[in-house]
């Protein structure tokens, strides 16, 4: 009896050690996205067509790998309607989960670091598009362009900066 019983204990402890591992897998999983590290997702967005003459490019700079190898040009352009927006160009990052495209200040430190929360003052520009190629953000038309002077490619779950540059007048 004692055999059978001690069997039907450990089968019972198996069954509840499975059960508690799927939401910790699943957790896990969507926490890390492991899949994004084999899979690149390629944009080719032309420049915005401007309305009444072209584009006027007023910064640029080059991004510098941080927490990850990313390359590529940054370049904020104002339109003919007046509108503003970053056009990232031979572009290339790893991919990641919550990976966000922002406008920060250039004096910024922790732009070179693992973040804490809410330690890093920047403007959203949105959520990245693709890890490879060329694509487009609208700026916010209330951005002070002379405060926020640099360009991050910035991890939001994991407070990391994949890549940076500061921007320079054109």
């Amino acid at each position: 009896m004692k055999n059978a019983n001690g069997k039907f204990w450990n089968a019972r402890k198996r069954l509840l050690v499975a059960l508690a591992g799927v939401p910790i897998l699943a957790g896990g999983w969507w926490a890390f996205r492991p899949e994004k590290l084999f899979i690149d997702k390629q944009v080719s967005e032309a420049a915005p067509g401007s309305v009444g003459g072209e584009a006027e490019p007023l910064y640029t700079g080059k991004l510098e790998s941080r927490e990850h190898p990313t390359q590529g040009r940054a370049t904020i352009y104002k339109d003919g309607s007046g509108k503003t927006y970053l056009r990232l160009t031979d572009f290339t990052t790893s991919n990641g989960p919550d990976v966000h495209v922002v406008l920060a200040r250039a004096e910024e430190p922790a732009l070179s670091n693992i973040l804490a929360p809410g330690e890093l003052d920047y403007v959203e520009l949105g959520s990245l598009k693709g890890n490879q190629g060329d694509q487009n953000y609208d700026v916010p038309a209330s951005t002070d362009l002379e405060k926020y002077q640099a360009v991050a490619i910035y991890c939001q779950r994991f407070h990391a900066i994949f890549g940076a540059t500061k921007l320079e007048k054109f």
